[in-house]
């Protein structure tokens, strides 16, 4: 990175037709837990700063969210996806049943080896795509509600020595399913320092990658 912006940069979403310019995150200076617990790819800092900050909850209220975690796309995964539902808040009056947002952590494993050949059309997809993700978005799309918001979190991986990444082809194919992209998010495992970044990259991720990205989505619907 040769920039370092502004570690106050967050982004307060309403629905919009235009993506949003690109944001990183950086924990609080006196965050003891800058990377994931093992397994996971997003740090509990920036699941609490989504919940309160990214969907513009009024007051920083949490909103409900159901995390899951996608470790292949072979034929039924859904019945080997893990789940964790982060509640609301207790008093909040608007709290429903459904999740508002819906975060899915890719496992590195689960996603394409490469973009390079993918089409910009998600139904001719090949590989896992074809098989596993084109269902997944739309299921997805079924169980939000109205505005509700996907975010898909992941890290590169290396391939030959390449870090790959796949985001661009995850995005059209979950367009096709009716969702719009609104915006990229880089959450950094690690601690702003003066001008420095100390790196705290978890201990399951490639060599060499101190973040992960995060593309948030908003479910279209038709009246």
């Amino acid at each position: 990175m040769s920039k370092t912006p502004s570690r106050r940069s967050t982004a307060s979403r309403t629905p919009t037709s235009n993506p949003l310019p690109t944001t990183i995150w950086f924990p609080d200076s006196d965050e003891p837990n800058a990377a994931p617990i093992p397994g996971a790819v997003l740090p509990a800092w920036a699941i609490d700063k989504v919940r309160t900050e990214f969907v513009g909850r009024p007051a920083h209220r949490p909103a409900l969210l159901l995390k899951i975690a996608i470790r292949d796309t072979a034929p039924g995964m859904d019945a080997r996806i893990p789940s964790a539902p982060f509640a609301a808040a207790a008093d909040d009056e608007n709290a429903t049943s459904r999740p508002s947002i819906l975060l899915a952590e890719l496992h590195p494993d689960a996603l394409p080896a490469s973009a390079d050949d993918l089409p910009a059309g998600g139904g001719e997809m090949p590989g896992a795509l074809e098989d596993g993700w084109p269902g997944f978005f739309h299921r997805a799309h079924r169980l939000l509600p109205a505005n509700g918001h996907l975010l898909m979190a992941t890290r590169q991986r290396r391939d030959g020595g390449r870090l790959t990444d796949p985001l661009g082809a995850l995005i059209a194919s979950a367009r096709t399913a009716g969702f719009r992209y609104l915006q990229h998010l880089v959450v950094v495992y690690g601690h702003p320092v003066g001008d420095r970044l100390v790196p705290a990259p978890p201990t399951d991720a490639s060599r060499g990658v101190a973040h992960c990205d995060v593309i948030a989505l908003s479910a279209i619907t038709h009246a």
